[in-house]
Parts: C-alpha cells; sequence; structure tokens
C-alpha cells in the first residue's frame, strides 16, 4: 500500500472515532480491538479488521462506494471520508433499525455525501449500479455472489467475507475479473439476502 494512501486511511480512522458509531452501553470500550454488538444479532467489526478490509478496497477521492451491511453506519463513516466531496457512499442495511441507527449516525457525524438504504429481496443496489468498490461486511456462506460481481464497474474492486475468508477481487478495464486475492481467518455474522 503506497505511503499516501496508508496515510489517508490512518486519518480516516483518527477522524471517524469508533465510540461514536457505538451503542452508548459500550461505547468505552471503543478502542478495544475486538468485535461489540449494536444489536439484532449484528456487530461493529473490530478496527485492525476494518482497516485491513478498507486497505484491501482503495477506495479513492471521487469513487462511487457501495457499504453492503452498513450496521452502525462506521464503515459508512470511513469511506465517506475517504472517497471525499466528490465521491458517495450508498449504504444498505436489511435490519430498519439499524439501517436508521447507522444513518443517524452519519448524520450526526457530517457525512454529507451518503445515503441510506433498507435491503430489498435483491442482494447489493442494482439501480444506483455500477460502482467504483463495493464493501462487505457480512459472511457469505458459500461464493462471492454473482449479483455483486455484475454491480461492479470496469476496474472496480469488490472486498467480501466468504465462510471464514475476505476475498478481494477487482474487474480488469473490460469489466472482467482480472485478479482474485484469498486472506483466510476471519469470522463474520452470515450474508443474508
Amino acid at each position: 500500500m503506497p505511503d499516501e494512501f496508508s496515510n489517508r486511511i490512518d486519518q480516516a480512522f483518527r477522524s471517524v472515532q469508533r465510540h461514536l458509531f457505538m451503542p452508548s452501553a459500550s461505547a468505552d470500550m471503543a478502542d478495544y480491538d475486538r468485535p461489540f454488538q449494536i444489536g439484532y444479532g449484528q456487530t461493529i467489526s473490530q478496527p485492525s479488521t476494518v482497516k485491513r478490509m478498507i486497505s484491501w478496497l482503495a477506495p479513492r477521492p471521487g469513487d462511487k462506494v457501495l457499504d453492503l451491511g452498513s450496521g452502525s453506519g462506521w464503515t459508512t463513516a470511513l469511506l465517506s471520508f475517504l472517497v471525499a466531496d466528490e465521491g458517495f457512499v450508498y449504504a444498505v442495511e436489511r435490519i430498519n433499525q439499524l439501517k436508521d441507527f447507522g444513518e443517524q449516525n452519519c448524520i450526526k457525524f457530517g457525512c454529507d455525501n451518503t445515503r441510506f438504504f433498507l435491503a430489498q429481496q435483491e442482494l447489493g443496489l442494482s439501480e444506483c449500479a455500477p460502482f467504483n468498490r463495493i464493501l462487505v461486511s457480512a459472511a457469505s456462506a458459500t461464493n462471492i455472489p454473482i449479483d455483486l460481481i455484475h454491480q461492479l464497474a470496469p476496474n472496480g474492486k469488490l472486498v467480501i467475507p466468504v465462510v471464514n475468508s475476505i476475498f478481494e477481487l477487482q474487474k480488469n478495464e473490460y469489466g472482467e475479473i482480472g485478479y482474485c486475492q484469498e486472506h483466510t481467518g476471519y469470522i463474520f455474522v452470515p450474508l443474508i439476502i
């Protein structure tokens, strides 16, 4: 990872403080590198995992990003910071109360380049596709969903947990899968369609 991008990631994590996106009962433990419950059987992932996933995703200023499984809004706000004013983040959450929680957290934080959606029957957000980057924060049970690959723009990147791995996938300029890397040893809540 180039130093400039690494510095931007570090700056995002300093600016978008995790405790602002956690339930008040656990917010004082936000500096611990572990996941915490945010209600409805969902978690806010541990910072080291989120940092690695966002580093692999490599969002750039101006990117159009899909944040699938946005939960408390923390990853949405981190992505919002990284794509800057010229970019936009589309956050999708399947649990209405968490969608509202994440949206309110991002409003309070001042994210003006985000929009929140309640998940429907399809996976992703095809009406707003294609996306330059797609981040998924829940684990697919069997494989990388083809619906998300279809929603990825040429030269786009997808980072998604599958079973106990995180896959980093990139399309080439022709819209074909040009790169796929597996990172093993992770546990996520399941991706539910």
